[in-house]
């Protein structure tokens, strides 16, 4: 009879709450995701040869446009920025099931992410920078995917991603502690899938203000100009491959470059720069 009862109020699915206020933890790539990433450091990222012509060609200029100024982070990237998270829940009345989460960042608009077995829109609905998001439980972990994403970047230095990319995300909370791994699949600009985790951590204390942010005429350059690089006239590639002693070729990024075998090829490059030198 105990266990009856027991089995009777459990819910039907694993409902992990991810309600709170989170707060970044810069353990993973810090100098990428404040300050921002180095012009030319591709390394590690599996772009294919149109991503590495839209980071070459670049102009962080493009920045000061008043339609880039307040732009909000999209939903695959702004788990990297250096905003605060919070997150509320929807929950039925009735079931008492959590019907979707809203996660909502200084940097951005709420972004709700459904649990009642919804279909995504049809590919022609609109994208915007949150997409439209879905989500399903395995065990603990809450599943996401993500589609309808207006183009973004995969890194803050002229890396795209295309609009018909899709986001899947996976939501693990271990107490005070949540982290998100990301799965960027882009048929425009990868060649691979590209995965990152990012991590947070519970703030009792924490309130996010409003986005404090204003458009202002920054740089003064004739109407209807977007800065840019031409091809082959962006003399800032080389600077961080000088900087940190990485091959030039490392830099350039591409699906080999993701994996530990690379630092083999790179000790042979290394070795063979050193020879040169004598």
């Amino acid at each position: 009879m105990i266990l009856g009862l027991t089995l009777a109020t459990a819910p039907a699915i694993a409902q992990v709450d991810f309600s709170g206020e989170w707060a970044p933890r810069f353990y993973e790539d810090q100098p990428e995701r404040v300050p921002g990433p180095e012009l030319g450091d591709y390394l590690g990222i599996p772009i294919n040869a149109a991503d590495r012509m839209r980071g070459d060609t670049w102009s962080a200029s493009l920045m000061t446009l008043p339609e880039w100024q307040c732009r909000p982070h999209s939903a695959d990237y702004i788990w990297r920025g250096p905003s605060n998270l919070r997150i509320w829940k929807e929950v039925d009345p009735v079931s008492r099931e959590i019907t979707a989460f809203h996660a909502e960042w200084l940097r951005s608009i709420d972004r709700p992410v459904y649990l009642d077995g919804r279909a995504h829109p049809p590919d022609y609905a609109e994208h915007t920078w949150a997409g439209f998001s879905t989500g399903k439980w395995d065990g603990d972990v809450l599943t996401v995917t993500v589609t309808h994403l207006k183009e973004g970047y995969v890194r803050r230095n002229g890396l795209a991603r295309s609009d018909m990319a899709t986001l899947t995300e996976h939501w693990i909370r271990h107490g005070d502690w949540l982290t998100v791994v990301e799965i960027v699949n882009d048929p425009v600009y990868l060649a691979e899938p590209f995965i990152r985790t990012t991590d947070y951590e519970l703030d009792l204390h924490q309130q996010i203000p409003p986005y404090p942010c204003e458009v202002v005429n920054e740089v003064p350059r004739a109407k209807g100009t977007v800065p840019n690089l031409l091809p082959g006239a962006n003399n800032f590639l080389r600077e961080f491959a000088e900087r940190y002693g990485v091959p030039f070729e490392a830099t350039r990024g591409g699906p080999e470059t993701m994996y530990p075998e690379y630092r083999h090829k790179l000790k042979g490059a290394n070795a063979k720069l050193v020879n040169a030198s004598r």
